[in-house]
């Protein structure tokens, strides 16, 4: 007799039904206890305990009514810059593609944001603030360029400078654009961080400027870090790959101002 989905359903063995939970949050990023009970015909109780125990072994963050992937950008900073060269370069020529001119521009620590730093025009005159001595450095011998590095404690994880002294000198500073280095972002969650030090510096790189970009690769998209730095709607240009599923394409273009697809 063929085996019917409802049958095999009733059949999961706990490990399985977490597995199966686990890979619904890798293909959707989010999921809601409710639902889970529902399909998978069983309490929200014990949907929420396997939440629970996914989350302790740093899957996923309970939020609530269910929970949220952590995003895999907490790895060290020399890692994150051999991974994905290519698909940063696109998003890196789509961010170039909004500066203008003159520009007063922060550009925050991250492997994207060093693929933007060598993405930037030449000759356009533009002042570039960074705490990431790698963007320095793919900047600070081209024509058209006036370039300060921010200084402070230099972490490995980050690779940028953070602490005490870099936020003074930000809190000090008027930008006409930033991009801001995301660890995390999510539509309801906002823009993350692993550190409570970085996510404190980048809350000062969002207030000290005119406009906010993220580029971010799919993986940190509809993922959640421990510290808050701002909700979603402070982004004013998101820049995403061209792989994003539609559904999570939308949830950000219904949070963003504007959501730019890097082809």
């Amino acid at each position: 007799m063929q085996r019917t989905r409802q049958d095999a359903i009733e059949g999961l063995l706990p490990d399985e039904r977490e597995r199966l939970i686990l890979a619904r949050l890798q293909a959707q990023g989010r999921v809601l206890a409710a639902e889970l009970a529902a399909e998978l015909q069983t309490s929200e109780h014990t949907v929420r305990r396997h939440l629970r125990d996914l989350a302790g072994a740093g899957h996923c963050k309970r939020v609530y009514g269910g929970a949220i992937l952590i995003s895999p950008a907490g790895v060290a900073a020399s890692v994150r810059m051999r991974e994905g060269i290519d698909r940063k370069a696109r998003l890196a020529r789509v961010a170039a593609s909004i500066v203008r001119p003159k520009q007063i521009i922060f550009l925050d620590a991250g492997s994207t944001n060093v693929a933007i730093a060598e993405a930037l025009p030449d000759n356009a005159d533009l002042t570039v603030i960074t705490n990431s001595p790698q963007a320095c450095m793919c900047m600070q011998e081209r024509p058209g360029f006036d370039v300060i590095l921010i200084g402070g404690r230099v972490g490995q994880r980050t690779a940028g400078a953070t602490g005490a002294t870099a936020l003074l000198q930000i809190q000090q500073i008027r930008a006409d654009l930033c991009f801001l280095g995301a660890c995390a972002l999510d539509p309801t969650e906002g823009i993350s961080a692993f550190d409570a030090e970085e996510a404190e510096l980048k809350r000062a790189i969002v207030k000290a400027s005119g406009q906010v970009a993220i580029a971010s690769t799919s993986e940190k998209l509809m993922t959640a870090a421990p510290y808050v730095v701002a909700p979603a709607s402070a982004v004013d240009i998101l820049i995403v790959e061209a792989d994003l599923p539609a559904a999570r394409l939308a949830s950000l273009q219904a949070a963003v101002d504007t959501v730019m697809v890097a082809a």
